[in-house]
């Protein structure tokens, strides 16, 4: 399916048309249409992939999807919602929804000492197009609600004024139009060898090359549910591979023998290869937890009713053949498969255009030919290699299940405070002894990205014995791992989210459960399939397969599992607020930390403190030489240094700074005035030569008067670790951040460890040499310094 249908959003009365498109080898030729599950009679229901409604009535509201089908089989379509409104009902309300954002910690604003101020935010709901909207397949943009006015306003903080702005109304306009990038590197599972210069294709079509150290950008296209990535070793060095990222929201035994016989290596031509023949066979081993990040895809197929669902792995291998001289590519077959098992399975292969797993066949028992000492049982399948390279050995799986995990800011759990666009990830573990397969290892895999209501991630699960299947679930924003919640020394079912005595029956285990020392990052549960006549299991975090919906839905009030974001000492503020985790929250301002929503550039200076411990920095960010900006506020950021490793009563801090350049509208740069000020008695000692002279032929320069601080006018030009600037850009801000700032403690241009030298590369230094002040007398002082401070 390479087109899926749009959620649309109408008025009684309008017309709306939905289209969907398939492709295949034979291309389809039939496609039936489905309004809530039934389907829709009619020819022209039948004949194309477009179906167009006039006049809408309340009752043509709910879900559409269309299924495309050819003599291969068929395939579905993701569903797509319809709202249809009464004519004057409003879909966005002018008065803003309530959102909390926290002030420093010197800004209290009530009587008990609360620092959250409501800044206010519109909802990213659909709008209902207008009569003139283009109904054509692919055309239509849509309106979504979003900012149409905001305020100023001054919050009293600390003996001044704290500018703020808020939203003062809401309204209907273009929907925005994010680009989606895909960044990674790709390495060898076994030796982490880097694919330098690597051909990167998408779909057949070559779209570029990886770096020297295996890295690469990938640009979306719209409406992908299934980004097929197929990375190409020019050298042949490493046998070509297939990826497949899923992005639609919504043990085994070990394979032993690929029997090649005599003639069995053929041209594309289909004319018999004789010669030397280079072979390259991988095995992906699913009782090896490592090798899950690895595998190609995750283990889906498309049924007899094109249905997405998945499958259960004993195992995946690639094979590549090649001219042992030339290193062309060769075919080969017939050939079989013969692997060690104890049950009937089936054989697929990966379609490199779709990525989805297709049959091959059903694996036999083997007949003759083995000596007798052998007392495994083999079983075969015949195969055909030709432009499919990759082979799972699975079988299909009905006892399915869905696992609601949700993530949030911090450790408080606020509802309002969860984020948005966090990677989950559920590793299956196969069942335990008993079961008909070898224990523990992983049998499939998934990721969702959590939305505004968390996310549901299919799984294997159990009615019968609830540790017959369990799940390994990790959570990941931007690079950055996320916390699970504690299990040891005592289970807190009110922090995990899960009622007793549910929880008890799921094992809910951090990965730290027994070892102290390993990461806090992943817990393991038992996928207990909930029961229909215990009303304790009727409200998450476990779903049956049929409920889907009411898993997505869930209130935040029901049972879920839980990951948090930890950020010690480290706090930032905006002017006009934004929500990193939801780029759609940007908005267009002067003052907006982020003046791109496409482009997202993070700078960091390193600052040296020497003294008995660690100190809190600040970076106070105002316009420098814009004239619309100069001298108001951008934002504020506060973080905590790292104590050197190697170096006594030194430590350091990589600080944020608003990047200088363009603004929103793109016409004027600014060259943002930065002020760093650690805490407590500190006075500057040096400034790195290369930064001072930068400054210095780059005028004007900024005021450096006060001892106890480091100011400048923020480079436009991306300086390097050289000079103590850090400076990343990405379409992910958490991502650019987390990049940047692991450079920065690195010392290094591509280093991510926060355990090296935290004194290397630095921009200033200071000496603090005194015990710092408390936090809150430290900050007026800094809030109530003049700007040329």
């Amino acid at each position: 399916m390479v087109l899926h249908p749009a959620a649309k959003v109408r008025e009684a009365g309008q017309d709306v048309t939905f289209c969907c498109k398939a492709a295949g080898t034979p291309a389809p030729q039939k496609y039936y249409w489905y309004h809530n599950g039934t389907l829709l009679e009619g020819k022209a229901q039948r004949s194309s992939g477009r179906l167009a409604l006039r006049g809408l009535a309340p009752g043509q509201a709910g879900t559409y999807h269309c299924k495309a089908s050819s003599e291969a089989g068929a395939i579905r379509s993701a569903p797509a919602q319809l709202t249809v409104l009464a004519q004057g009902q409003q879909s966005c309300r002018a008065e803003p929804e309530p959102s909390l954002v926290e002030l420093p910690s010197e800004c209290p604003q009530d009587a008990s000492g609360s620092r959250y101020y409501n800044v206010g935010r519109c909802p990213a709901s659909p709008c209902p197009g207008g009569p003139a909207e283009p109904s054509g397949c692919g055309e239509e943009a849509g309106r979504c609600c979003g900012v149409r006015r905001m305020e100023l306003r001054q919050v009293p903080c600390a003996g001044s004024l704290l500018p703020v702005k808020v939203v003062a109304e809401c309204g209907c306009g273009p929907c925005a139009q994010p680009r989606v990038l895909v960044q990674g590197r790709v390495t060898a599972a076994d030796t982490g060898e880097p694919l330098r210069f690597g051909h990167i294709f998408v779909g057949g079509r070559k779209v570029g090359f990886t770096g020297y150290q295996g890295s690469f950008t990938i640009e979306v296209p719209p409406d992908t549910q299934r980004l097929v990535t197929r990375f190409v070793d020019g050298q042949q060095r490493l046998v070509d591979a297939v990826k497949v990222l899923p992005f639609n929201r919504r043990g085994g035994a070990v394979y032993q023998e690929l029997v090649l016989p005599a003639g069995a290596f053929l041209r594309p031509s289909g004319e018999v290869f004789n010669g030397t023949v280079k072979a390259s066979v991988t095995f992906v081993d699913p009782r090896d937890m490592g090798t899950a990040s690895a595998a190609s895809s995750d283990l889906s197929f498309a049924n007899a009713e094109g249905e997405i669902v998945p499958l259960r792995t004993y195992g995946m291998f690639a094979v590549d053949f090649r001219e042992g001289d030339s290193g062309a590519v060769l075919q080969a077959g017939p050939v079989q498969v013969r692997m060690d098992a104890g049950q009937k399975m089936k054989l697929w292969s990966l379609n490199p255009e779709s990525g989805l797993w297709e049959e091959e066949g059903v694996l036999r028992l083997a007949g003759g030919g083995r000596r007798k000492r052998e007392e495994r049982t083999f079983l075969v399948g015949n195969l055909e290699i030709r432009e499919r390279r990759l082979f799972n050995l699975d079988v299909p799986e009905d006892r399915r299940c869905f696992v609601k995990v949700r993530a949030y800011s911090n450790e408080k759990f606020n509802p309002y405070e969860q984020l948005e666009g966090v990677v989950v990830s559920l590793v299956n573990l196969e069942p335990q002894p008993g079961f008909p397969s070898n224990p523990r290892a992983w049998g499939r895999f998934d990721s969702v990205v959590t939305g505004a209501n968390g996310a549901c991630l299919p799984a294997f699960c159990d009615g019968r014995r609830p540790d017959a299947y369990t799940a390994l679930v990790t959570a990941t924003l931007g690079g950055e791992e996320l916390e699970a919640v504690a299990s040891s020394p005592k289970l807190n079912p009110n922090a995990v989210g899960v009622a007793q005595p549910y929880l008890g029956k799921l094992g809910y285990r951090r990965s730290d459960h027994e070892d102290p020392a390993l990461k806090k990052t992943a817990f393991q549960i038992n996928v207990a399939k909930p029961d229909p006549n215990n009303v304790d299991e009727s409200n998450g975090p476990v779903y049956s397969y049929r409920s889907l919906r009411e898993c997505e839905e869930a209130p935040v009030s029901a049972n879920h599992l839980r990951f948090y974001r930890v950020e010690v000492d480290k706090y930032e503020y905006n002017v006009v607020p934004f929500k990193e985790s939801d780029v759609t929250s940007w908005t267009g301002d002067y003052l907006a930390w982020w003046p791109n929503p496409q482009e997202f550039r993070a700078c960091f200076i390193k600052v040296q403190l020497e003294g008995p411990q660690e100190y809190m920095v600040r970076s106070r960010n105002v316009g420098g030489s814009h004239p619309r900006t100069r001298g108001q506020l951008y934002g504020l950021r506060d973080s905590r240094s790292v104590r050197d490793p190697l170096l006594d009563d030194t430590s350091g801090a990589c600080v944020e700074f608003k990047c200088g350049g363009m603004l929103f509208d793109q016409s004027l740069v600014d060259r943002t005035l930065v002020s760093i000020v650690p805490q407590g008695s500190c006075r500057r000692t040096a400034v790195n030569g290369l930064l001072r002279d930068y400054l210095s032929r780059h005028p004007p320069l900024a005021d450096n008067n006060h001892t106890g601080a480091f100011s400048m006018l923020a480079p436009l030009d991306p300086l390097g670790h050289n000079y103590g600037i850090y400076t990343v850009t990405d379409q992910n801000p958490r991502l650019a951040k987390e990049i940047a700032i692991g450079r920065c403690f690195a010392g290094t241009s591509d280093g991510f460890s926060r355990e090296m030298r935290a004194a290397e590369g630095t921009a200033v230094t200071f000496s603090c040499q005194e015990r710092p002040p408390g936090r809150e007398s430290f900050f007026q002082r800094l809030l109530t310094a003049p700007a040329e401070a």
